[in-house]
């Protein structure tokens, strides 16, 4: 059986904690990508075994950032939100999907779509 996938919504995962991100769109993106590198062996202890894939889904100043082993980026050329619903369709159709996010009206859009939900809070952040 595939691993589970891990779909991280990175601009509302940054915005979660007010520690100046603000300042550094694409820098504080690339923390949380590189926080999420355990996350791809380890899971979500009590939540999520590993191994996990995880994609961390960027837009806006944090467009461009590369992936690094464990963590897959894509960057959303318009809308966050559709390329997340997107990325969690594809995954949820042959593999337990989750999404990370605390959007609401986003979290309704990937449940319909087939995937799990879980908040901010539950993945790494340094």
């Amino acid at each position: 059986m595939a691993a589970p996938v891990l779909v991280v919504d990175g601009a509302n995962v940054v915005g979660s904690v007010p520690d100046g991100w603000w300042r550094d769109r694409p820098g504080a993106a690339a923390r949380l990508r590189d926080a999420l590198i355990p996350v791809a062996s380890s899971g979500l202890p009590g939540v999520l075994d590993g191994p996990v894939s995880v994609v961390l889904v960027v837009e806006g100043a944090a467009r461009g950032l590369d992936g690094v082993p464990g963590v897959e980026v894509v960057s959303a050329p318009g809308s966050g939100d559709d390329t997340i619903v997107s990325v969690a369709r594809e995954f949820a159709a042959s593999r337990p999907t989750w999404v990370v996010t605390a959007d609401r009206a986003l979290r309704e859009r990937v449940r319909a779509v087939g995937a799990e939900v879980l908040g901010p809070t539950a993945v790494p952040r340094r």
